[in-house]
């Protein structure tokens, strides 16, 4: 059974709970890796910059205390290999659904499952659907 480094674990650890339950599942069924999960403001500036964001800090989901977002891909990680991706994509998304959790792919930023209309593929990124309560506190939707 596939199961996380050291690294990705602490990684995983830097998000939010919910997609915390999705990955520690997910890996159960398919063998995967955490790239990212809190992003700092040096790291989320950097990525801009590199093009592998579309945003600056604060603006990230990868950028709250407790990230909202995570970066994870098959392992091994093949970057050519964007079927794999996308299938290790159609797994989480649909293992989140079947969840209750409302997550987001960075394959497909409007969730109509149509892949052809994004100006911005982000292959690994996966990302909870939240909203900020009267109070401020941020839920899950």
């Amino acid at each position: 059974m596939p199961r996380y480094s050291k690294t990705s674990k602490q990684r995983l650890a830097t998000c939010h709970p919910a997609l915390q339950d999705i990955f520690n599942d997910v890996i159960r069924y398919f063998d995967c890796t955490i790239i990212c999960g809190h992003r700092g403001k040096e790291a989320q500036n950097a990525a801009f910059a590199k093009k592998k964001s579309k945003v600056v800090y604060p603006d990230s989901k990868h950028n709250y205390e407790v990230a909202m977002a995570v970066d994870a891909c098959p392992y091994p990680i093949d970057w050519g290999d964007t079927d794999r991706m996308h299938y290790f994509a159609g797994f989480v998304v649909a293992h989140a659904r079947i969840r209750g959790t409302p997550l987001r792919w960075g394959g497909d930023w409007d969730s109509d499952t149509i892949l052809n209309d994004q100006k911005f593929m982000d292959y690994v990124h996966f990302e909870l659907i939240v909203n900020l309560n009267k109070t401020g506190r941020i839920e899950v939707v």
